[in-house]
């Protein structure tokens, strides 16, 4: 599966971004989907996923800001993310996992295959 990014930008703090990701490829439908983030002179890290059967796994610093959803249908995983803070400043990629486990859903990036080409978004304070 190949997976396209898009969505990121500069925002205030406070402010809200919209982030998509558009798989190609058969049985979509068969991926655990996630998101992770890459800030500078950091770690990867896991930020939010959704399972094949839409099970949702947020992490701590992003819940009750960030929302995770899909439509198989169309391809699509979009990460609703309000109220921004500057230290949610960082390179965003989709990643993708094609299995049968559907929760919980795995955090670590070595987990996940497929990638998409990262999309960055900037919150200024």
């Amino acid at each position: 599966v190949q997976l396209q990014a898009s969505g990121g930008g500069l925002v205030q703090a406070g402010g809200s971004l919209r982030l998509s990701c558009v798989a190609s490829g058969h049985s979509f439908n068969r991926y655990a989907m996630t998101w992770f983030r890459q800030a500078p002179g950091k770690e990867r890290e896991f930020v939010v996923g959704i399972s094949r059967s839409g099970g949702t796994d947020y992490a701590d610093a992003v819940k009750g800001r960030f929302t995770i959803s899909r439509d198989n249908a169309k391809k699509t995983v979009v990460l609703q993310m309000n109220a921004l803070k500057p230290e949610d400043t960082a390179v965003y990629y989709c990643a993708a996992r094609n299995t049968i486990v559907t929760m919980p859903l795995s955090s670590a990036a070595n987990d996940y295959p497929y990638w998409g080409q990262g999309t960055q978004v900037t919150v200024s304070s």
